[in-house]
């Protein structure tokens, strides 16, 4: 589906620029984005982009990625078939991995850092009578463990201070996801989680500014839901020119 965008984009006219976006800059006539490499000039600009999966900011976590450590059950969970897994998290996205993984898993822990989960009750009551599934409760996962792969982790319980190790396979960490907006916070206003604020129209509180997607303020996030954003603040932009 992406792909067909790109290239439907692409056909049309419209010219990519794969560059890191360093800072962007609002005058009266125009607005400047500064890349890593050049500086564009332009009437109106969309911000677009969207979120990144928050990590445990623990040692060995980025070597380990995709070596055991996993941030989508959905995509790596069959890698582990009959093998023992954990999930970090206690959302709603951390309850319906485990209660997936428990499908061909041998054992699921599940662990979480207070004593009840957050996620809807109506998700939760799934993981009861769940034999292979294991709550670790009132705990955070506070080292990696393995050579080349993953081969278990430690946890700490925060009561006790007591610290166990559990002999898995893969690492599931589901514990939501965060906004790439930092370095527009001195020109567009955010919200106190970072997201961008903006009308029904995805404008921001900057005139020619526009924000589609889960960058900005907003109840659903969804495929459909950013496409109308993008939809919206395409045209807006367009017509306001």
């Amino acid at each position: 589906f992406a792909t067909d965008l790109y290239n439907q984009a692409k056909d049309l006219g419209t010219t990519f620029a794969f560059e890191g976006v360093v800072r962007i800059e609002n005058h009266e006539d125009e607005k400047i984005v500064y890349t890593t490499k050049n500086e564009y000039h332009a009437k109106a600009i969309i911000i677009a982009t969207g979120m990144k999966r928050r990590e445990l900011g623990i040692e060995r976590e980025k070597e380990l990625t995709g070596k055991g450590v996993s941030y989508c059950a959905t995509c790596d969970g069959m890698f582990f078939r009959g093998k023992d897994v954990a999930v970090n998290g206690g959302g709603n996205v951390a309850v319906e991995d485990a209660e997936y993984l428990t499908r061909f898993c041998n054992r699921v822990y599940i662990i979480h850092r207070r004593d009840e989960f957050r996620a809807d009750e109506a998700e939760v009551v799934k993981l009861d009578g769940k034999e292979n599934l294991v709550k670790v409760m009132n705990s955070t996962v506070t080292k990696l463990n393995g050579d080349d792969r993953l081969h278990s982790i430690e946890v700490t319980n925060k009561n006790t201070g007591e610290t166990t190790t559990l002999n898995v396979d893969a690492l599931f960490v589901a514990i939501g996801q965060i906004p790439m907006n930092q370095i527009f916070s001195d020109i567009i206003e955010l919200d106190e989680h970072g997201f961008i604020k903006t009308d029904e129209e995805c404008r921001t509180s900057v005139k020619g500014i526009y924000a589609a997607g889960d960058c900005r303020v907003k109840t659903v996030r969804q495929l459909t839901t950013a496409a109308s954003d993008g939809a919206i603040a395409a045209l807006n932009a367009c017509n306001n020119l």
